[in-house]
């Protein structure tokens, strides 16, 4: 009798066993997909970035060799100096800035007060007006660029800032939107609230949504900033001195005099990307946080 208790114990106790080992193996499993495909994706889109620092490092001898060494034999930082020295790189560096400061505060400044309109204030016709706003998403931006060419010559804009900046303080429909379901989700009760006490509808704005706003309003400024750091086209089209160009354009002329030395081009179009890449490194917490969570907890 006590030898039968003793083996289904023993059977319980394998049972059990058997039971945590598939459980761990599942475990295992469920964690393990997700993180190799994480790591496929980050070596995706480091390796890139790693072959831009590697080349910008190499000297005119490493490049020449067959098949490609994917470590420098000797790091050549003058490389960077070279590459600065070769273009006015200071000047395209502050035309560059500059665009994309301005652009920053109009984005952010313009957005938020036509965002506050289409979700906080009730006024006929608004969600009608506020769909006519998100159909302009789909207007193909080949179109516009002539008849904004002709606007801007009209106004003797060309060959200025003013095109790369000034469309930026009327807002954009995808950040209205963003904006826009952002504000929806703060408690009217405030608002209300706000009204009552006999503020006017630009300090409710300014005391009471711009604070619970600023999660949403960094998420704007880090894509407006970057897109206009990276924009290739706009100064293209109306920027025609030199000494206006900006960045994007200067790695293109660098490119079209000095298309073989690819090292001094990567250590230039890399000197172009750290700002960028310093700028999320500082913003991430702010740029998770207006693209996951609410403006109240």
């Amino acid at each position: 009798m006590s030898t039968q208790v003793i083996d289904k114990k023993d059977i319980e106790t394998d049972e059990m066993m058997r039971y945590r080992r598939r459980a761990a193996t599942q475990r295992v499993m469920k964690t393990a997909g997700p993180r190799i495909f994480l790591i496929i994706m980050c070596l995706i889109y480091i390796v890139p970035f790693y072959w831009m620092v590697s080349t910008a490092l190499k000297s005119t001898t490493d490049l020449s060799q067959f098949p490609p060494s994917f470590f420098p034999t000797s790091l050549h930082f003058e490389n960077f100096a070279a590459a600065v020295s070769t273009i006015p790189f200071g000047v395209y560096f502050g035309n560059t800035l500059l665009i994309t400061v301005l652009t920053i505060i109009g984005s952010v400044l313009a957005n938020l007060v036509v965002a506050y309109g289409f979700a906080c204030i009730e006024w006929p016709g608004r969600d009608k007006v506020f769909y006519i706003v998100l159909a302009t998403m789909f207007i193909p931006f080949p179109i516009a660029i002539v008849p904004q060419f002709d606007l801007f010559a009209r106004l003797h804009w060309i060959n200025t800032i003013l095109p790369l900046v000034v469309p930026h303080f009327f807002a954009g429909a995808f950040f209205i939107f963003m904006l826009r379901q952002f504000l929806l989700q703060i408690p009217k009760e405030l608002i209300e609230a706000s009204r009552m006490d006999g503020a006017t509808e630009l300090q409710i704005m300014w005391s009471v949504i711009l604070p619970l706003s600023r999660p949403a309003l960094a998420v704007v400024a880090l894509f407006s900033g970057i897109s206009a750091w990276n924009d290739f086209m706009g100064p293209l089209i109306y920027l025609q001195d030199d000494m206006k160009r900006t960045l994007s354009i200067g790695l293109q002329v660098f490119r079209s005099t000095h298309d073989i030395q690819f090292n001094l081009l990567m250590a230039a179009s890399l000197l172009t990307v750290l700002p960028l890449i310093i700028l999320f490194l500082f913003s991430q917490n702010f740029f998770i946080k207006g693209a996951t969570v609410g403006s109240i907890k």
